[in-house]
Order: C-alpha cells, then structure tokens, then sequence
C-alpha cells in the first residue's frame, strides 16, 4: 500500500524548497524546479494550501498565506462527500465524478491527505482511494 500522506507531504516540501530558494515562479517554473509530475505537484498545492503557505498571484506562485481555500477547499468537500458515499474510488476517475479539472481533483486530494484523512488501496495495479 502507498502511503498517500507521506507522499503528497514530500511533494508540498519540494514546492515549498523551490519558492524559497527561487522567490514567486510561474506554474511551468515551480514543477521544473520541484520536479514533480502535474498530478504531484497539484497535490503539493493542495497540501501547502491546506496549511496556508502558498498564495496564487495571477500565474505566479509564492509563499504567504494562501487565498486557495475557496476552490480548493470546496473541491476536497466534494471528494470527501463522493468517498463517503462510495466507499473507494479509482484515483483516475476522481475528476469525472466531482466533475473538476484533474489538477483540482490532486488539488483536493492533497488538501485532504493534508487533513490525514484519506488512504490508498492498490487493487490489481488500480489505485484506489477512501477514507481514513
């Protein structure tokens, strides 16, 4: 099992280094610097957001208190309510059942391992997510 947490932790740590070393960067920027996938940097976004420690200008990114909390607080609202109801969901359908971007979803899913409250499972090289 992939401890989801200990990962999407270590993601929000490499975002965090970046803007501290480089200063505000756009999105293309940040990733190649924290060089993490789109799907893992998201998540880091999500969790830095969840803490209060990234803010978005514009296209750029940088370190202060976040004003992501709207979005991406009210999109790990809808995973948590579709993981309620549905037990486990396959990771890669999240964004077509909250009906979000797939950078919201990890955005989401971040800000929710953030709160400790999710787990994966690995089903037959499926990966799936429910609550904690």
């Amino acid at each position: 099992m992939r401890d989801i947490t200990k990962n999407f932790g270590q993601n929000a740590g490499k975002i965090w280094i970046s803007l501290n070393a480089f200063g505000p960067q756009n999105e293309s920027s940040l990733i190649k610097n924290s060089k993490l996938s789109l799907k893992n940097f998201y998540a880091g976004i999500g969790w830095l957001a969840r803490e209060n420690k990234i803010y978005k200008d514009g296209t750029f990114y940088k370190l202060g208190d976040t004003n992501l909390t709207n979005i991406i607080g009210e999109n790990a609202g809808k995973v948590w309510k579709i993981l309620e109801s549905k037990g486990q969901v396959d990771m890669s359908l999240i964004a077509k059942i909250t009906q979000t971007t797939i950078q919201d979803a990890y955005s989401a899913l971040g800000w929710l391992a953030r709160e400790d409250k999710i787990k994966t499972i690995d089903r037959n090289k499926q990966i799936k997510i429910k609550l904690k």
